[in-house]
């Protein structure tokens, strides 16, 4: 595959509930970067994510993924990646184990390569000694971070979070961050947003705010820095969406 491609490009992408909620936004991610899509409330980040996803239909504009249309072939474009809400859904009366070997079924991972990769991801993020309970005792950040390896089982090129660090406490943040960060150190692809600016600032490669569903600005934090003249991407985020 070409290294040029881009892992994701959206053309002029819309969608209205009423009003505009993404309206006519242009967004290009490279292959093997860390992109934090940030901006206030309402501005149209979570239904992006839902129409690159195939959960939600846009009104107009083009989705490719690593090349491949999302409207024209959705099966191969959604074979490549793979999607955390900010609100995951577990299967209680399955165990961590259990529970991974069903999304790996899902996505055609052989057992072979499911049984392994599954026992890694839970060593990686501290769930091996939960591995035979049952998830519906799960603390919410277990339950988090059990999503986050049912997300990366299949080994995804491009992993598409929205709010990942929700409800983790400090040890089990950096446990997700570090897997982040190995996951893009080998070639892939993160989009996450945050309203944790702190974790776009210090994780993030490229940085994208919207605002009512437009882009508003992108780069690098010292190519915003130098646009606003502002310290930190809080001072940054701030001139540059008008809030107090």
């Amino acid at each position: 595959m070409d290294d040029a491609l881009p892992a994701l490009r959206l053309t002029g992408l819309r969608k209205q509930f009423g009003r505009p909620a993404v309206d006519g936004l242009d967004l290009q991610v490279r292959r093997g970067e860390l992109y934090a899509l940030l901006g206030p409330n309402g501005a149209g980040k979570t239904t992006t994510l839902r129409m690159v996803t195939g959960l939600l239909a846009p009104d107009a504009g083009r989705i490719e993924v690593l090349g491949t249309d999302l409207a024209a072939a959705p099966a191969v474009a959604k074979m490549k990646m793979a999607y955390l809400p900010d609100e995951p859904m577990l299967y209680g009366k399955l165990k961590p184990t259990e529970y991974l070997e069903f999304v790996a079924g899902l996505w055609g991972v052989h057992p072979g390569d499911a049984e392994p990769r599954a026992r890694s991801l839970l060593d990686w993020l501290d769930l091996a000694r939960h591995a035979h309970e049952l998830t519906e005792g799960f603390s919410r950040g277990m339950k988090q971070k059990l999503a986050l390896a049912g997300a990366l089982i299949h080994d995804p090129e491009l992993l598409i979070l929205d709010e990942p660090l929700t409800g983790l406490d400090a040890a089990a943040a950096r446990q997700v961050k570090d897997l982040l960060l190995s996951h893009v150190a080998k070639g892939g692809t993160v989009i996450l947003t945050t309203h944790i600016l702190e974790v776009a600032e210090r994780l993030a490669q490229r940085i994208g705010i919207i605002r009512q569903g437009r882009l508003i600005a992108e780069g690098t934090l010292d190519e915003l820095r130098a646009r606003t003249q502002g310290s930190s991407l809080e001072d940054v985020f701030l001139a540059l969406t008008g809030q107090p």
